[in-house]
């Protein structure tokens, strides 16, 4: 090839370039000879990387001797190079999932362009055409090689381009690259010497961006792993060169520019640089944050954070199981760093930090204050406190006093704060591991993260748990004002019969009734004393005979003006409470009786109805409601038309038939008077009873 290249006078340049481009691609094929799995992408990519250290070492041959023969071959294994690079982006854009017909017509195109550059490499007739052709074949050769790439980053999907961007920025330099070098020489009848002597180097330096690229891509079969400690000196080495190459570059400039002193200028910056990087070299905290950078950013997770996080989330569903929240949040925690247990410590109802479980540690009944140095630190820092490490390098823990008790507590290995929303909601303290474990920043990192979950979770089981109790004493107030109203109901009661004690207390009958009432008031606060020292005051629903109900509710009203009536056209038995239904009925009738004059007419009619319902009708003939009070105050609560009612009463009575399965309907007019139709369900075997009858 020296008819194409002219006389070139950068020979020992070019042959170092080839010989780095011939080693490094060399000892990536045998990598990826060891590393390969099998498929079409690892095979077709080895060959690339082999064809490269081939062409490579042709190449620096050539050089070395000037054998012409040697320079044939040297393009013949060029072109080989090419379209294995083409077989493997083929592949890459088939595994895209991309268009037969597109990647038939690249196959095709691809094809014809490396068996044309094959041939224009063999000097047929050593001419300036020849020369031509092989540099306008070359040139091709590396546009074709950027239309493919272009075609592969177009087909992949967005979320897939990550894993093929290192590959395709070094590909689309080398193609570049040629297509400048070979253009430029189209241009002038000749390749630049010093541009085609830098190709070796052109070529080895894109070899770590296919490399990380192979790593991100486990499907091509070909596993790659480095190790931590080569690419940390490495870097290490890297980053020292090119501080000095800077320090040595500003020291040229000062020794150009800076007059009588920039020979001393020189000396005095070289000087402070190597200096500097000595001090760098030898700092411990610097060097552990470059290897923390690294691990983070060159190297794969050595946790499978997907099942992890799946284990973490079965761990704290355990607390539904036979663990408290408390013990499954230890477990949860313990789990993630092979930890046996732990103990954790909540913010209590009287403030402070009380020690509130355990998992296979001993007892310990020493508490931590809210405003104590470790809850105040756990809070600033969020940090967590690695036992051991505090030990031997108090200097990192800042403003942290542990307490005695966490001193004296056997085993103990880590202090993980839980945190929510900015706010320490306790700690849990872990057993040291079954095996030794080193705390590096992936562990912190995972348990940080957990214990947010872990915290948010233990707050939302707080919450509701608040919630619930907010709930029980607002069911007890509601039931304490549904007895108060009965109270009062039966205070009126008494007071009806001292009222006519006087005028009366001499009369037979009325001391029967009086006997009676005061029995009836006598049973009826022993039930409302029961339904307030149950646990749970709604009992579960029985069958009720509502005919029977019904009948006595009038017998103990008959006394009254005006004295109800009633009629049953079907004895009826329903689900319900059977004192509460008593109750709601009783409260319905004497508001009746109580809109309605003495001569007045109440009347209550028992039925059964469609549907599997019971229907008890309480009508009258007294003063009504207006249909706007019906329909926006009469069963609100504490709104009542009686100047002594608390207007609890028809609230409650909704209340408790929609919590049957019941309902009540209110037609009134004013100065008519009101119907009130309550609905309850049937027993099951009233229901059937009732469709057989209807069926009869």
């Amino acid at each position: 090839m020296p008819e194409l290249i002219g006389e070139l006078q950068l020979l020992d340049v070019g042959k170092a370039g080839y010989l780095l481009a011939a080693i490094a691609h060399g000892l990536f094929a045998l990598y990826l000879l060891l590393a390969w799995r099998g498929g079409r992408a690892g095979a077709t990519l080895l060959a690339a990387v082999l064809g490269g250290a081939l062409w490579s070492i042709g190449a620096y041959l050539a050089l070395a001797s000037g054998e012409r023969w040697l320079l044939v071959a040297t393009g013949l294994l060029d072109s080989v190079r090419i379209a294995a690079w083409y077989a493997f982006l083929l592949v890459l854009l088939e595994l895209s999932g991309s268009d037969r017909m597109l990647i038939r017509r690249m196959a095709s195109a691809a094809v014809v362009v490396s068996v044309a550059l094959a041939v224009f490499q063999i000097p047929f007739d050593p001419s300036a055409w020849s020369a031509r052709g092989v540099m306008l074949c070359s040139l091709l050769a590396a546009v074709f090689g950027l239309v493919l790439i272009e075609q592969l980053i177009r087909n992949l999907p967005p979320d897939g381009r990550w894993g093929l961007k290192p590959m395709a920025i070094g590909l689309v330099a080398a193609f570049a690259f040629d297509v400048y070098l070979y253009a430029e020489g189209l241009m002038f009848q000749s390749v630049d010497g010093a541009v085609w002597a830098v190709r070796g180097f052109v070529h080895a330096l894109i070899l770590p961006l296919v490399a990380l690229t192979v790593a991100r891509n486990p499907g091509w079969r070909i596993h790659i792993s480095v190790s931590r400690q080569v690419v940390f000196h490495t870097s290490a080495l890297l980053a020292s060169g090119a501080y000095l190459l800077v320090v040595a570059g500003a020291g040229y400039y000062l020794r150009i520019f800076g007059g009588d002193w920039g020979r001393a200028f020189q000396v005095a910056l070289v000087f402070a640089g190597l200096l500097a990087l000595v001090v760098v070299a030898v700092s411990a905290s610097l060097r552990a944050r470059l290897r923390v950078w690294l691990s983070k950013h060159l190297f794969a997770y050595k946790y499978d954070y997907r099942s992890e996080w799946l284990g973490f989330t079965q761990a704290l569903a355990g607390s539904s199981g036979q663990r408290s929240p408390q013990e499954a949040v230890i477990k949860a925690l313990a789990d993630l760093v092979e930890s046996p247990g732990g103990g954790i410590w909540l913010k209590g109802v009287g403030g402070g930090l009380r020690f509130q479980g355990r998992l296979n540690m001993a007892e310990c009944h020493a508490d931590e204050p809210e405003d104590g140095p470790l809850a105040s630190f756990l809070e600033a820092s969020g940090w967590i406190v690695n036992l051991a490490e505090y030990r031997s390098r108090r200097e990192l823990y800042r403003g942290l006093t542990l307490p005695t008790w966490l001193s004296r507590l056997e085993n103990a290995w880590l202090v993980v704060p839980l945190v929510s929303n900015g706010e320490l909601v306790g700690f849990v303290v872990l057993l040291s591991p079954r095996t030794p474990m080193e705390v590096d920043w992936e562990v912190l990192d995972l348990l940080k993260t957990a214990q947010h979950q872990a915290a948010s979770f233990l707050s939302q089981l707080q919450a509701q748990e608040a919630l619930l109790e907010a709930k029980k004493f607002d069911a007890f107030n509601r039931m304490s004002a549904f007895v108060v109203h009965d109270l009062k109901n039966l205070v009126a009661q008494l007071s009806l019969l001292m009222k006519n004690a006087e005028r009366h207390r001499d009369n037979p009958e009325f001391q029967q009734d009086v006997l009676d009432t005061v029995a009836h008031v006598e049973k009826r606060m022993r039930a409302l004393m029961a339904q307030l020292l149950e646990k749970s005051p709604i009992d579960p629903r029985r069958a009720v005979d509502l005919t029977a109900l019904v009948a006595r509710i009038v017998d103990n009203k008959s006394r009254q003006k005006p004295a109800p009536e009633m009629t049953v056209s079907a004895d009826v038995t329903v689900l319900a409470h059977a004192d509460r239904l008593e109750r709601i009925l009783g409260h319905i009738v004497q508001n009746a009786m109580d809109a309605t004059a003495d001569d007045g007419k109440v009347t209550i009619r028992v039925a059964r109805v469609e549907s599997r319902r019971a229907l008890v009708s309480v009508s009258d003939t007294g003063c009504g409601m207006s249909a706007e009070f019906v329909r926006d105050g009469l069963f609100k609560p504490f709104q009542s038309t009686k100047s002594s009612g608390m207007g609890i009463g028809a609230y409650e009575s909704r209340q408790y038939l929609q919590e049957i399965g019941g309902s009540i309907e209110v037609s009134s007019e004013p100065g008519v008077g009101t119907e009130m139709k309550i609905l309850l369900p049937l027993c099951v075997d009233e229901g059937a009873d009732a469709g057989a009858d209807k069926a009869n």
